[in-house]
């Protein structure tokens, strides 16, 4: 990206690609598609509408670049290009910090370093932080004409970006120790879910989620090396790193919860592990004092009880056949 001499707006140094750009939107397309089938069937609105904020977002940058194949010193389309693109991926890290809390649940709180409402209002609210700062970033430079403004623009995303990469940072952290303390623990102490935990499919998520952080943590730390060098930079004049270390990353991360989605790889206990305010530690709800031993959420335990629909049935028909059958064999 460069400024033209004698204009006021910036563009592009190429031309971008239309192969290229068409097919990140034909498969972010169908990663949307996907997303709206499984919330509606998983109903996982929580995850879900995070999830197709980022995704349309992407859509709209990768439409922007279209655009500029034909006319490169479109001003609209190249400010439409920067500010989704670089919004659009700490939607999908909301969507990713909600995961982990859920994940805390089917484990047990007691192996986290933060307890599962924790995660979601800490690493939301940085999110938050940073979506902050990088729409400021982008509508300031939307609004100027002057390279001095421009700048400006940009130190303020790139303090976004920069905030986006220390709480990814952290949210790796948290998430090694977390997986250290299980591979740890015995399966005994850990919260009744261990039908779900065993299950490929879940297993399958946790690659999943794994796979998107790093993604979206490395697409992150090159925005913030591509926009220090500025507009004029290598970086920022070269298609082939925009294609692979911002598109195929988010691209990657996108395809990763999509297809290890959590509706699915939960088996049907997402809503039923969804974060609830806990009671305070030690004590029961009617105040009394209880064991200090861990404890999950009530809903979470009862729900996630390996016992099967059929176990349950032939236990109550059994209780009912009892209730029955004792008054009339008892002697008279």
């Amino acid at each position: 990206m460069t400024l033209v001499p004698g204009s006021q707006f910036t563009h592009f140094t190429y031309n971008p690609s239309l192969v290229g750009n068409g097919l990140y939107i034909a498969i972010l397309s169908v990663c949307l598609l996907a997303q709206v089938v499984q919330g509606v069937r998983y109903r996982t609105w929580d995850f879900t509408a995070p999830m197709l904020a980022g995704i349309l977002l992407e859509l709209m940058g990768y439409t922007a670049r279209i655009f500029m194949n034909k006319d490169r010193s479109s001003r609209e389309a190249f400010l439409l290009d920067n500010i989704t693109l670089i919004l659009g991926p700490a939607f999908l890290a909301a969507s990713i910090y909600l995961c982990m809390g859920h994940l805390v649940k089917v484990y047990g709180e007691h192996l986290s370093a933060l307890k599962s409402r924790t995660y979601l209002l800490i690493f939301v609210a940085c999110d938050l932080l940073n979506l902050i700062l990088q729409g400021m970033g982008g509508g300031i430079c939307s609004t100027q004409q002057q390279p001095k403004g421009i700048q400006a623009g940009i130190n303020i995303v790139i303090a976004g970006l920069a905030t986006q990469v220390a709480s990814l940072f952290i949210f790796i952290l948290c998430c090694l120790h977390f997986a250290n303390n299980v591979r740890r623990q015995s399966s005994k102490k850990l919260s009744d879910c261990e039908h779900v935990r065993q299950s490929r499919s879940f297993r399958a998520f946790l690659f999943g989620i794994g796979l998107a952080t790093l993604c979206i943590f490395i697409r992150s730390v090159f925005r913030i090396v591509e926009l220090r060098q500025g507009f004029t930079g290598p970086l920022a004049n070269s298609e082939v790193h925009f294609m692979v270390l911002e598109g195929a990353m988010i691209l990657i991360a996108t395809g990763a919860l999509t297809v290890f989605h959590p509706g699915r790889c939960f088996q049907g206990h997402w809503k039923i592990l969804a974060i609830e305010k806990d009671e305070e530690p030690g004590y029961d709800s009617d105040g009394s004092r209880v064991s200090d031993q861990p404890r999950t959420s009530g809903a979470a335990v009862k729900e996630c009880s390996t016992i099967s629909a059929q176990e349950i049935k032939a236990q109550t028909q059994h209780s009912v056949a009892e209730v029955v059958l004792t008054p009339m064999a008892s002697p008279k």
